[in-house]
């Protein structure tokens, strides 16, 4: 049993540090959430953050968006050209994504500095990639309505963890030192 740990040491760490990061901050989050009440509709300030420059996206490139707060559920209506298009709920934040990309990257951490630099960069840019995906998402939906379930089911997700997943190939391959200790082995 001793001799089976020890082989599969470097796997039990990431599990161990991957887990405890992830259930840490998860706990965080949803402590966080609890503070909003979701059967008054109150929306909590991060998903406020993303709709607000959700539409600040698309002025800039046309100046026909707006929002509104949802009347019967937690989230915040999109329109754009006067037609509602779309809604922002907690889980277009993008937080629970960034929260699964840090903890892969904390498991394969083994420098301080290098990681949460890399933690913060990776997770300004899933944010900026994120409010940029909603944009072409609503922009998307006004053109072509009867394309929705493709788009929102398939093309922007795949957009968005097929980052993830980029940054955490980047961040195994080239900046962890993970591939150099192990080639070096």
């Amino acid at each position: 049993m001793k001799n089976l740990i020890s082989q599969y040491k470097p796997f039990f760490t990431f599990l161990i540090k991957f887990l405890l990061f992830y259930v840490v901050f998860a706990f965080v989050y949803k402590t966080y959430l609890n503070q909003y009440n979701l059967e008054k509709k109150e929306v909590d300030y991060f998903t406020e953050v993303v709709a607000n420059q959700t539409v600040n996206l698309l002025n800039l490139f046309n100046g026909e968006a707006y929002h509104k707060p949802h009347a019967s559920e937690a989230s915040i209506k999109i329109f754009f050209k006067h037609k509602y298009l779309a809604r922002v709920v907690e889980g277009c934040n993008a937080i629970s994504i960034m929260i699964l990309f840090s903890a892969f990257i904390f498991a394969f951490s083994n420098r301080w500095y290098k990681t949460v630099l890399y933690i913060f960069l990776g997770m300004l840019l899933i944010h900026l990639l994120n409010v940029t995906r909603i944009a072409l998402l609503t922009y998307a939906l006004y053109y072509y309505p009867n394309q929705e379930e493709l788009l929102h089911g398939t093309i922007f997700p795949l957009f968005i963890y097929g980052v993830v997943f980029i940054l955490w190939i980047l961040w195994i391959t080239k900046f962890s030192g993970y591939v150099k200790k192990t080639a070096a082995k």
